[in-house]
């Protein structure tokens, strides 16, 4: 089955809209103000509180130090650290030895087959395979058809186009943010559609 996930929740309402779409995983943009979507630790708290069993919590993070994000991992504000900024390897080791067992992902922004290497040899648990960082771009596919180990993909996606991007790559999963949005707010029709197609498509 492929799975999908919702990003970029920041109002209750965005909460509520998942809640009734059942996802398999919801993000938060955290400490980063250049997004439009960007909350604060006090605001995860409050919108955790109100996200449904069953839909699992990832955190979303731009070069964040390691015991910031390990420290809303081990307090169950989040359950996954999804890592969007200039993270290595070492990084990574870092935020497992402080979080153990709390699983860790990988973004890449896709433009040539160098970044294609780079997210097959990260050390991540998986990895997501994007266009640009949440601004709703697709990339050219034809780069990641090869890939071998499990991703997510993102950019550019919308209820319509999952159906395609399923049937073209498998992934084992999709992330969708600005395509499940009407004028930068959550859409509530768009998030229900959208995973509606995702586990028809899966």
């Amino acid at each position: 089955m492929t799975r999908i996930k919702i990003c970029g929740l920041f109002q209750p309402q965005d909460v509520d809209f998942v809640n009734q779409a059942r996802p398999d995983w919801c993000g938060f943009v955290l400490r980063f103000p250049k997004s439009h979507r960007n909350i604060t630790t006090e605001q995860l708290r409050t919108l955790r509180a109100r996200l449904a069993a069953g839909v699992t919590p990832v955190g979303v993070f731009v070069d964040q130090p390691a015991e910031a994000v390990a420290a809303l991992l081990e307090e169950g504000l989040i359950s996954v650290a999804q890592l969007h900024g200039h993270e290595d390897g070492a990084y990574i080791a870092r935020l497992r030895a402080l979080a153990p067992g709390k699983p860790i992902w990988r973004a890449f922004r896709v433009q040539s087959p160098a970044d294609v290497r780079a997210a097959e040899d990260c050390p991540a648990d998986l990895v997501l395979l994007d266009g640009g960082q949440g601004a709703g771009r697709a990339f050219d596919w034809s780069l990641v058809r090869a890939v071998r180990r499990p991703y997510l993909l993102a950019g550019g996606l919308t209820a319509e186009r999952i159906p395609e991007a399923i049937a073209a790559l498998h992934p084992y999963g999709v992330d969708l943010s600005s395509g499940v949005e009407t004028g930068r707010q959550k859409d509530r029709e768009k998030i229900l559609a959208a995973v509606a197609a995702a586990r028809k498509e899966g």
